[in-house]
């Protein structure tokens, strides 16, 4: 039987998310998912007057390939994605993962090198179309959040399907706040960090283009961080599976990095000059999502939480410069369960134990 609430979240994905327009081609970017996804998808575009152009992936597939890639056929790869994504108006990416560490055994500096061929069309994705991206529920994940597949299903398109609209009054606040901000001072257990927005601008983040949503995102002036950030969410990355990440800066620069594995995770940042440099610093707001997963789609949007960013900037206005095959969103949950912690900016307290204390922003607290 076909579930409606596959057709509720199309319908936001393509009214709402990516407003699909007649005569707009959409490329529609489905990861291991169930064909009704795709279905309903197509006939949602339809019915809005964009046109529909599918692409089927697979995770062990991707993988192979991944692992016999050289530069020339990705070369080849990456341009032929670029064309046909300059000739598209919206994006949408529906991601599902029977096993979220799939990729992990794909030598390093394959990986790397893929990722840098392909930098461009995501680029471009990011900067010139309308898109929006989402995973899509499993058992695997299900297993990931410690919930039955039934109750993981259920919790997954009430997130999705939350009213970002409502939100958005609140949204607009924080994002003003943020755009005449200059001092930023993060405090927390293994926390003590600073840093500077001036100059650059924020954008928040309300069901447009990643579902679940519900951040406000900026970055820092490159060469302002310094101090130290603990990172208590566990992550995956590059298919590896990172805890207790701890991070000191000076000058803007990553100087000391340190997990549960120390040296798959300064590897990463020895990808290039900009991967030991913060791209993005970003506040989470969505109130039905209150513990970390290992999906950073789900994670960076954790109630009273904020994700500070090392490698590639968004290019737009919220660009600092840096540039790098890396953007890698680590997250910090400052709840009191998580220990607690708070947000400065310019010296006011702006957000304590993950509860935002100005009234215009309540409406985000969880």
């Amino acid at each position: 039987m076909h579930d409606p609430r596959i057709d509720a979240l199309s319908r936001q994905l393509v009214r709402y998310s990516t407003k699909v327009k007649k005569g707009d081609f959409v490329w529609i970017d489905l990861f291991d998912v169930p064909a009704a996804v795709g279905q309903s998808l197509i006939r949602e575009v339809v019915a809005a007057g964009g046109k529909p152009m599918v692409r089927l992936n697979d995770a062990v597939i991707t993988r192979e390939q991944m692992i016999h890639a050289d530069e020339h056929q990705y070369d080849l790869i990456a341009k032929n994605a670029l064309a046909l994504m300059k000739q598209t108006q919206c994006y949408i990416a529906v991601r599902g993962s029977h096993n979220i560490t799939e990729s992990s055994d794909v030598p390093a500096a394959k990986m790397q090198m893929v990722m840098k061929k392909m930098r461009p069309v995501q680029n471009w994705r990011v900067g010139k179309t309308r898109w929006v991206v989402l995973r899509w529920p499993n058992a695997s994940m299900a297993q990931q959040a410690g919930m039955s597949t039934q109750a993981f299903e259920d919790f997954f398109f009430r997130v999705c399907l939350l009213d970002y609209a409502a939100l958005e009054p609140a949204m607009k606040a924080l994002q003003k706040l943020m755009d005449k901000t200059s001092d930023v001072h993060l405090k927390g257990p293994g926390t003590d960090l600073r840093f500077s927005l001036k100059g650059l601008k924020s954008i928040y983040c309300g069901g447009s283009h990643n579902i679940p949503d519900g951040e406000c995102f900026s970055a820092p002036v490159k060469d302002s961080v310094e101090g130290v950030i603990s990172y208590n969410a566990p992550s995956i990355y590059q298919g590896i599976a990172f805890d207790s990440v701890k991070l000191e800066f000076s000058k803007g620069k990553i100087v000391k990095a340190t997990a549960n594995n120390t040296a798959a995770i300064n590897k990463i940042f020895d990808s290039d000059k900009g991967a030991r440099y913060i791209g993005e610093f970003a506040i989470g707001f969505n109130r039905e999502i209150k513990e970390p997963m290992r999906d950073i789609l789900f994670d960076e949007k954790i109630a009273g939480s904020f994700h500070f960013t090392p490698g590639q900037a968004y290019e737009g206005p919220a660009d600092n410069g840096n540039r790098s095959q890396v953007h890698w969103d680590l997250v910090n949950i400052q709840r009191p369960e998580y220990g607690g912690g708070e947000i400065w900016f310019d010296g006011k307290l702006i957000r304590k134990d993950g509860q935002f204390t100005l009234p215009e922003l309540k409406a985000l607290n969880y």
